[in-house]
Parts: C-alpha cells; sequence; structure tokens
C-alpha cells in the first residue's frame, strides 16, 4: 500500500464513521484505541483464518504510531 492509497483509505474510513455511524460498535476514541490495541494483538489471527500470507515481523509500525501521535497535536 502506498502513502497516497492509504490517505484515500483514512478519508473513505472517517466518510464511513460518517455516513454509517450506526454500524460502528466503538464510536468514541477511547472505544475506538482500545478496540485497536486489542485487535493489534489478534491481527496474526485475522490473517491465518483469511488465508493471507501476512509476515508481521517484516512491518515497520512505527510509521503508523507517528501518525498516530501527530494526528494527536496536528491542526
Amino acid at each position: 500500500m502506498t502513502i497516497q492509497n492509504f490517505i484515500l483509505f483514512l478519508n473513505n474510513f472517517r466518510k464511513d464513521l460518517i455516513n454509517n455511524n450506526s454500524e460502528w460498535e466503538n464510536k468514541t476514541l477511547e472505544d475506538f484505541l482500545d478496540a485497536m490495541s486489542r485487535y493489534a494483538e489478534d491481527i496474526d489471527g485475522y490473517y491465518l483464518n483469511t488465508n493471507q500470507k501476512i509476515d508481521l515481523t517484516k512491518i515497520d509500525f512505527k510509521v503508523f504510531a507517528d501518525i498516530l501521535c501527530g494526528a494527536k497535536i496536528y491542526e
């Protein structure tokens, strides 16, 4: 996934929250971040169950962490 694809994904993800709010289980930021943490712990199970060959040891999550931290203060 390119950075442009990721930006498009984020824009569509936000629109989905706005347009399909009733379908979202975790609507507050606190609930969403809690669920994100727990889902990250089990993401390997998701990839195994959906037959996706993703090597989580080769993914650098630093950029994603930097994006989350930056969004905390970005105007």
